[in-house]
């Protein structure tokens, strides 16, 4: 009997699968960690072939350590790290390079030319989106422009374009041997190509870009009932399971914190920091840094529209701090060396490591820690480096509130940062409003098996997955408005700080 739902999470730094039951408490689950590719400053990438040798591994992993046949699992879905850009030989199924990573900047200077023709915001009526390095049609220019042998299979048919989600469902459900080329809405919604009305790709955009068309893949619900295909006998599951859900890692987090009424909002503090708020069926254009993207959309129905925050270093300046400073064995010390001091000691860090995303949307800024003196210590730059994900987080709903009208009430929190109690505690003064930890923190997967659950009819409805929602744990706000608001200014300060450090010239 079909009794689980299997999600796939394919994020920056790891793969996992993780099955749920029917009241959305997990069964099993496999994680494996991926290489992080630094071949130039400010480029990343990822081996497309490595991150399905994971996928492989954690479905068989989380299997058999639940003691589930695959013939138990009703339905995958499918989340992912979004805008990573990946082209391959649709024959061969080898990818013509490396995966270029969401955080890559090398496509700074066709941005940069976009700009110089049609403003950067010249595509933000159609896509939501401003012209930015983050965005996948530019990446995919790139890769167009320097990697020939990718130049060449575009021209002659060969090639196929995908965000991760794409390139893990067609290998999934066969690869060369058939494997189905879709992408969901909310991950075209990502690239810098579609038009949100109409939810099709702009043809205008993509002779702009000078983009192919048949590159692309067909843009599909994220809950599917015309399900897409299904795995291979002989693939990791050992079983023909319809694969018919996906969702970019934050709408996936969006729907397994089940924020379907419009004015719901939630954060994810992974390697990036991500805030979305559910603005209902009708795109609002965001006039204050914000980008505008699809949340998700279940079958036929109208899709479900957001206004989106988006932070690029979070969790990824904790792993720094690790790393590359070694101040922390692990990521999770940080808490005990940030508790040895009381505050940030007059010290800020702002991570501007590959620029800054939302609301400043500056690629020129690089990263600084202001406010040093002699008294400064370790933990009050462990301190800082944590207040920065909740002082980029207020950024965001600065921005949020002005654009929607309406003022945040609480926030639902998820992401593997929401452990920290000192960071929450920070984020909820900060904000003046509840943070709220759900039971279920893995809410990216989550939301991805919800997707192909709903697909498939393992959940009947909506309701039933706000049902299976509660909380851990909450943190109200406890900060004098006048120390609030003296660090936030003190933040805003050493933003400013950023700006202007690379030479545009």
């Amino acid at each position: 009997m079909e009794n689980f739902i299997g999600a796939l999470d394919q994020g920056t730094t790891s793969t996992r699968f993780i099955l749920f039951d029917r009241s959305g408490r997990i069964v099993g689950a496999e994680q494996k960690e991926h290489r992080q590719i630094f071949p130039k400053p400010g480029w990343v990438e990822h081996d497309p072939i490595e991150l399905w040798r994971n996928t492989e591994h954690v479905i068989r992993g989380a299997l058999a350590g639940a003691g589930i046949k695959g013939s138990q699992v009703a339905a995958i879905g499918v989340t992912n790290q979004r805008e990573t850009t990946i082209v391959w030989d649709k024959n061969t199924g080898k990818p013509y390079c490396h995966a270029v990573v969401w955080q890559c900047t090398r496509s700074d200077e066709i941005c940069r030319n976009l700009i110089e023709h049609y403003g950067q915001e010249g595509f933000i009526g159609k896509t939501g989106l401003p012209i930015a390095t983050y965005f996948s049609g530019p990446k995919l220019r790139w890769l167009l422009e320097n990697v020939p042998e990718a130049a060449h299979g575009a021209q002659n048919g060969d090639a196929l374009f995908g965000t991760v989600e794409t390139w893990l469902i067609w290998r999934l459900t066969g690869g060369p041997e058939g494997g189905v080329h879709v992408t969901d809405v909310t991950n075209a919604s990502r690239t810098l190509l579609m038009d949100l009305e109409t939810l099709e790709w702009d043809e205008d955009i993509l002779r702009a870009l000078n983009i192919p068309g048949a590159i692309l893949p067909r843009i599909v619900p994220s809950s599917d009932k015309s399900i897409w295909g299904a795995t291979l006998k002989r693939g990791p599951l050992e079983h023909p399971v319809p694969v018919c859900g996906a969702l970019g890692d934050q709408q996936a987090a969006l729907v397994g914190q089940t924020c379907f009424e419009r004015g719901e909002a939630k954060n994810t503090y992974g390697t990036g920091c991500f805030l979305l708020l559910n603005t209902g069926t009708v795109p609002v254009r965001s006039h204050h840094g914000l980008i505008t993207t699809v949340g998700y959309r279940i079958d036929s129905q109208d899709p479900v529209y957001c206004l989106e925050g988006s932070i690029a270093v979070a969790g990824a300046l904790v792993q720094w701090l690790r790393d590359n400073l070694g101040l922390i064995a692990k990521a999770p010390d940080i808490e005990a060396l940030a508790g040895s001091v009381e505050d940030n000691g007059g010290a800020y860090f702002v991570p501007a490591f590959s620029g800054l995303f939302a609301p400043y949307w500056r690629a020129d800024a690089r990263g600084v820690i202001a406010g040093l003196t002699r008294f400064v210590n370790k933990g009050h730059i462990a301190r800082a480096v944590l207040e920065a994900s909740a002082f980029q987080t207020r950024d965001i709903v600065e921005s949020m509130n002005r654009d929607s009208g309406v003022a945040l009430q609480s926030l639902k929190v998820d992401g593997g940062m929401v452990y920290n109690d000192l960071l929450m505690q920070f984020q909820a003064d900060m904000l003046k409003v509840p943070v709220i930890r759900p039971a279920v923190a893995e809410t990216t997967a989550l939301g991805a098996a919800y997707a192909a659950g709903l697909a498939v009819g393992f959940w009947p409805d909506l309701e039933s997955l706000r049902r299976n929602w509660s909380v851990d744990k909450t943190w109200q706000p406890a900060m004098a408005e006048e120390e609030r608001e003296k660090k936030y200014g003190e933040w805003k300060k050493a933003v400013q700080r950023t700006f202007g450090w690379v030479d545009r010239s």
